[in-house]
C-alpha cells in the first residue's frame, strides 16, 4: 500500500500570470506533485474550472475538506480516490471544489503511486506495453480568444510526422522560426507578438495564415525528409452567434461552414481540424466527418469536453474521429481514462492536450504515452510547453529509441 500521510495545496501562477492549483502528496519519502491549466477558450459543458469564490474558495475547501479525507488512502486506488472526490464536491461539474483543485489532487495521486513503484508515470499507468510515442502538435500562428488582433481562426497548427519525437519537436519548432522570419520581412513596420500559446499574432486573414503555413510545411518537409503538415483549429463556437459564424469580413451559415473547412482541408494538405463547427452541431459534425473521414482527423474538443456522455452520443451519430483529451475538463484521472478507452474502442484517435494558461507540470506528455494516444498538442514554443516537449524526449529515450 502507498498510503497518503500528508496533502498540502498551494496557489501558483500559470503562463498568463493567473493563479492556478499546485498539491502535494506525500508517502513516506514520495511526492506525488500535480498543477491543473486554465483554458481560455472553454466548453459549456466541461467541469468549472474554479467554485464561485474562485481560488481561493477551492483552495479553502480543500484545507477545510478535502486534505483530511485524503490522509490514510492508497494512492494506488486510483478510482476509489477519485469518486471521493466526485462524493465530496456532491455537483455534476465540480462547481464547489473546482475541476482545477480536483485534477491537481487526482494526478498527483496517481504521481505519488508512480514514485513509490519506483516507475515512470506513463509505463505505471500504461504498463509494460506503453511505448508508443504521440505525434507533437505545435500552434504556430494564433487568433481568436488566445491571441486578440490575430485570426479568426483560434490556431494554425504544424504536425510533425517523424520517426522519433526528438525530430518532430525539432521540425515543429523550425516551422515557427521561419513563420515568424516570414510575418518578419512581410509586415516590416509592424510588431510581431506571440499569443497564449506562443503562436505568432499577426494581422492575416485565415486563409492568408493557412496559405503561409502550408508553404512553410512543405520546405521543412524537403529537409527533415518525413511529413510536415499543417492543422487547424478554428474553435468555432467563439465566433458563432445567432446561427452563424461571424467572420471580420462575413457570416457563414453551418453548411457554409462545412463547405469552406472542406475546401481548406482539400487545398492545403491539412491533416486535422479541430472543432469546426460550434459545439451542439453533431449533425454537422457528422456531415464533414463523412466528407473528410479518410483524409484527415475531424477532432471534437468542446463538443465532447473529455465527458463519455457526448463522446458516446458522437459516436452513435458519427460526429468527428478523433477526441481531445483534457483531464481539467472532466476532473479526475478515473474520468480521463473512461472517455479514452471509449474513444478508442470506438476507433477514435485521441489527443492529449495543454490548455492556454499552463505551467510546467508534465503530467500530460506521459498520459498521451500511457494512453496510446495518436497526438499530444502542447505548442511548439515556451516553457511551459517545452516542459512537455522536453519530457516527451526523455520518455523515447528512456524506451531505447535514440
Amino acid at each position: 500500500m502507498t498510503l497518503i500521510e500528508s496533502a498540502r495545496a498551494r496557489q501558483i501562477l500559470d503562463s498568463r500570470g493567473n493563479g492556478t492549483v499546485e498539491v502535494d502528496l506525500r508517502s513516506g519519502a514520495y511526492l506525488g506533485r500535480a498543477a491543473s491549466a486554465s483554458g481560455a477558450s472553454t466548453g459549456a459543458h466541461e467541469a468549472q474550472s474554479f467554485p464561485h469564490g474562485g481560488l481561493e474558495e477551492s483552495l479553502r475547501v480543500f484545507h477545510e475538506e478535502v486534505a483530511r479525507r485524503l490522509t490514510g488512502r492508497d494512492a494506488r486506488d486510483q478510482a476509489g480516490l477519485d469518486q471521493e472526490l466526485h462524493d465530496l464536491d456532491g455537483t455534476p461539474n465540480f462547481s464547489r471544489m473546482g475541476g482545477n483543485l480536483a485534477t491537481a489532487v487526482s494526478l498527483a495521486s496517481a504521481r505519488l503511486a508512480a514514485a513509490a513503484a519506483q516507475l515512470p508515470l506513463f509505463r505505471y499507468l500504461g504498463g509494460p506495453g506503453a511505448a508508443t510515442l504521440p505525434v507533437p502538435f505545435g500552434n504556430v500562428i494564433g487568433g481568436g480568444r488566445h491571441a486578440r488582433g490575430g485570426t479568426t481562426f483560434q490556431e494554425f497548427l504544424v504536425v510533425s510526422q517523424g520517426p522519433r519525437a526528438e525530430r518532430n519537436v525539432m521540425a515543429n519548432v523550425r516551422v515557427h522560426r521561419r513563420v515568424g522570419e516570414a510575418l518578419a520581412l512581410r509586415f516590416p513596420e509592424r510588431p510581431l507578438g506571440r499569443g497564449d500559446e506562443g503562436a505568432w499574432v499577426a494581422a492575416l486573414d485565415d486563409e492568408d495564415a493557412l496559405r503561409l503555413l502550408a508553404g512553410i510545411c512543405e520546405e521543412v518537409e524537403r529537409e527533415v525528409g518525413f511529413p510536415v503538415r499543417p492543422a487547424l483549429d478554428p474553435a468555432a463556437s467563439e465566433f458563432y452567434r445567432d446561427g452563424r459564424y461571424r467572420f471580420r469580413d462575413r457570416s457563414l451559415s453551418p453548411s457554409e461552414q462545412v463547405t469552406l473547412i472542406e475546401r481548406l482541408v482539400r487545398d492545403y494538405g491539412v491533416v486535422m481540424v479541430e472543432d469546426p463547427l460550434q459545439e451542439e452541431d453533431f449533425e454537422n459534425f457528422a456531415t464533414l466527418t463523412r466528407s473528410l473521414g479518410s483524409r484527415c482527423k475531424v477532432v471534437g474538443d468542446d463538443i465532447f469536453v473529455t465527458n463519455v456522455t457526448r463522446i458516446r452520443q458522437g459516436i452513435e451519430c458519427g460526429a468527428a474521429n478523433a477526441v481531445l483529451i483534457k483531464p481539467n475538463q472532466i476532473g479526475t484521472l478515473t474520468d480521463t481514462r473512461a472517455a479514452v478507452d471509449l474513444a478508442h474502442r470506438a476507433g477514435y484517435a485521441t489527443i492529449v492536450s495543454h490548455r492556454s494558461g499552463e505551467t510546467t507540470d508534465d503530467t500530460i506528455a506521459h498520459l498521451a504515452v500511457a494512453f496510446g494516444s495518436y497526438g499530444l498538442k502542447s505548442g511548439a514554443v515556451g516553457g511551459e510547453r517545452l516542459a512537455k516537449l522536453n519530457e516527451l524526449i526523455r520518455i523515447e529515450e528512456s524506451l531505447g529509441r535514440r
